[in-house]
C-alpha cells in the first residue's frame, strides 16, 4: 500500500492508559472488512458527511501518545475526525481523579487500585454501535458480532480506493439495514423488527440519535421505540458515545463480577450501589467488566 499520501497525527493522553486493554476489547468485537487488528495497531473504515476512508491507531512506546495515520480520501474531515477517535480511545479522561474517586469504595476500590489506567473502549460510530447492542440482545458477544458481520458483508458498501490489509467495507447505513431482506440474518423476528425499525427512524430522521438533549433524555428517548430496553439504552450511552454515568445495571457481566463473591447480587441491589459511583458510573462498569474477564 502506498502511504505517501497518508496523514499522521500524535494524540497525547494523560498516563496511565493501556494498548493491551483496547486491543483485548477489539479482538472480541471486530468486523471483518470494516476492523483489522494487529498487535500493535487498530485500523477501520469510516464514514463522515461526505468523506469516506479509514485510519490506523498505532500506541508509542516512547511517549504518552497515539499515532493516527487517515487516508487521503478523508483528510479534509480530519478536525472532525480527531475528536472522534480521542473519544473512542479515552484520551481525554483524567484518570486521577477517577481513581481518587473510587479509593475509599468496598467494593471497587481494589479492582481500580490494581488496573488504575483502565479506561471506556467507545464505538467510532454512534449509529454502528447501536445496532451491535440490538444484535447483541441476550446473546454472547461472539454470536452478535457473527451477526453483525452478515449485516456488513451483505449491505456494507464497498470502501473504494487502495486500501490496508483487512479494509475493504463500509458499515451499512441506517436506509440499507431498514430496507433488507434480513431473513436467515441468524436473529430471532421481533429482534429483526426491533433494528430495522430503529435503523428506518434514524434514516427518515424521526429519531436523533445524539446526546444534545443529555443522557438521561436520549436514554428515555431510545426505552420509547419498541424492543429497546433500559439495558441496550444505558449500553448505547455507554458504547456509542462515552457517557461516564450510563450503567447497564442488569448486564449479565456486571452481575457476574467475582468481585461480589459467591452470594452474587442482582440487577436491583446493583443499581443502588451504583449510586455512590456516580458520575463516573460506566467507569465502575469497566473495571467489573474487567473482573468478570479475568474468571
Amino acid at each position: 500500500m502506498d502511504t505517501s499520501n497518508v496523514t499522521t497525527v500524535l494524540l497525547a493522553y494523560n498516563a496511565p492508559w493501556h494498548w493491551q486493554q483496547f486491543h483485548a476489547h477489539f479482538a472480541l468485537r471486530k468486523l471483518l472488512g470494516v476492523e483489522h487488528l494487529s498487535d500493535n495497531s487498530y485500523t477501520r473504515s469510516f464514514q463522515l458527511g461526505a468523506y469516506a476512508g479509514w485510519f490506523k491507531v498505532e500506541p508509542q512506546t516512547e511517549q504518552n501518545a497515539l499515532k493516527l495515520s487517515v487516508s487521503e480520501s478523508a483528510r479534509g474531515c480530519l478536525d472532525q475526525l480527531i475528536p472522534r477517535v480521542r473519544k473512542m480511545f479515552d484520551l481525554d479522561a483524567d484518570p486521577l481523579a477517577i481513581a481518587k474517586h473510587f479509593s475509599a469504595d468496598p467494593h471497587v476500590a481494589d479492582l481500580v487500585k490494581g488496573n488504575p489506567g483502565l479506561r471506556l473502549p467507545t464505538a467510532f460510530d454512534p449509529f454502528e454501535q447501536a445496532v451491535r447492542a440490538i444484535v447483541g440482545q441476550q446473546v454472547t458477544v461472539k454470536a452478535a458480532v457473527t451477526v453483525t458481520g452478515r449485516l456488513v458483508s451483505r449491505l456494507g458498501e464497498p470502501l473504494a480506493g487502495t486500501n490496508p490489509e483487512g479494509i475493504e467495507r463500509l458499515f451499512p447505513q441506517p436506509q440499507a439495514i431498514a430496507e433488507a431482506n434480513l431473513e436467515g440474518i441468524g436473529m430471532p423476528g421481533k429482534r429483526v423488527q426491533t433494528l430495522q425499525y430503529f435503523a428506518g427512524q434514524i434514516a427518515n430522521g424521526e429519531l436523533q440519535l445524539n446526546m444534545q438533549q443529555g443522557y438521561l433524555s436520549l436514554v428515555e428517548t431510545l426505552c420509547a421505540l419498541p424492543g429497546i430496553g433500559p439495558w441496550t439504552a444505558e449500553y448505547i450511552a455507554l458504547r456509542a458515545f462515552g457517557e461516564p454515568d450510563a450503567f447497564p445495571a442488569s448486564d449479565l457481566g456486571l452481575l457476574k463480577a467475582p468481585v461480589w463473591g459467591a452470594q452474587g447480587i442482582n440487577a436491583k441491589q446493583l443499581h443502588a450501589l451504583a449510586e455512590s459511583w456516580r458520575p463516573w458510573r460506566a467507569y465502575a462498569a469497566a473495571h467489573l467488566w474487567q473482573n468478570y474477564s479475568e474468571v
